[in-house]
């Protein structure tokens, strides 16, 4: 068996691997024209090699993607491709750190940190001023787009603020969407990218919220109208976003995101902790260990639903 690495690891990590397994690991983080040359022959990758490379890998028989999210690999051919390949993601593994930086982004826009923040680096105090724009969160109306382990951690955290919630799983309805848009006080999306959630959030959905509400976006950046959602945000229809997920990343240096008013970017560090890629060398082995033993990996993507 042959194991192609498609991420950056440190040497002891890598070492780690190389340690465990007693077979050949083809480590090539780059990602270049030997990359492609080396993964045809693999049977194994554990990574996020590019889409296009899985077409041309005929030994490749089990990818372990480093990600939850599917979107880049969704356009191939997965009825004739999944004759032979199995991709599993990270399904569950981030959802203590993003719901935690959910969380974090409505109190940082309640209780005036990126306000502040803004003000700290231009060394301008606003003071007594800022004062009356705060606001606590409590009894809030927030809806959940999407309902997968991220949303349902958020939900507990959210559970102390005594918060009504409304879900909104992948059997939703736009006449009941469009009703609890316009109740909302806070809509945070966590939704995989799909055919029926790509550019879902367009100008017109996005009016239907509340004035003042609050849009928090950690799923995936093709869910939402950026142009509509930056010229609600400077009309002041929203009171504020928060967005860790973006159509183009790294954000182009033009985009009107950078410098949108009441604007929070977190980059894609929504899921991110200090011990992010030992714990998923970790999900890799238990993986690796079922796949050896004849049993399904877990996180198996459904091609179908395209997560």
């Amino acid at each position: 068996m042959k194991i192609f690495i498609a991420m950056t690891l440190e040497q002891e990590q890598l070492s780690r691997l190389r340690d465990r397994l007693d077979v050949q690991i083809c480590y090539h983080p780059a990602l270049d024209d030997a990359g492609r040359a080396a993964i045809r022959d693999c049977e194994v990758a554990f990574g996020n090699p590019p889409a296009e490379w899985l077409v041309d890998t005929p030994s490749l028989r089990w990818v372990q993607l480093e990600s939850v999210g599917f979107g880049e690999y969704a356009s191939l051919d997965w009825k004739s491709l999944g004759k032979r390949l199995r991709a599993s993601n990270l399904k569950g593994f981030f959802d203590e750190p993003v719901a935690q930086s959910i969380l974090a982004g409505i109190l940082a826009h309640y209780r005036g940190m990126t306000r502040l923040a803004q003000l700290q680096a231009k060394e301008e105090w606003e003071g007594d001023a800022l004062r009356p724009r705060l606001r606590t969160l409590g009894g809030d109306s927030v809806m959940l787009f999407g309902y997968g382990d991220i949303n349902r951690r958020v939900e507990a955290l959210l559970s102390p603020y005594h918060c009504s919630i409304t879900r909104f799983r992948s059997d939703w309805a736009m006449p009941a969407l469009e009703k609890a848009l316009e109740a909302a006080d806070i809509v945070i999306c966590v939704a995989p990218h799909t055919a029926a959630t790509r550019g879902l959030f367009d100008r017109e959905l996005l009016a239907k919220l509340k004035r003042g509400a609050l849009f928090v976006n950690f799923g995936r950046g093709s869910l939402v109208d950026e142009e509509a959602l930056a010229d609600a945000l400077e009309s002041g229809a929203l009171g504020g976003a928060a967005i860790d997920v973006t159509q183009d990343e790294p954000l182009p240096a033009s985009h009107r995101f950078w410098h949108c008013r009441n604007m929070l970017l977190t980059q894609h560090t929504g899921g991110g902790t200090g011990d992010e890629i030992d714990r998923k060398i970790d999900v890799f082995l238990a993986n690796l260990g079922r796949y050896r033993r004849g049993e399904a990996p877990l996180g198996l993507v459904d091609f179908q639903r395209e997560y």
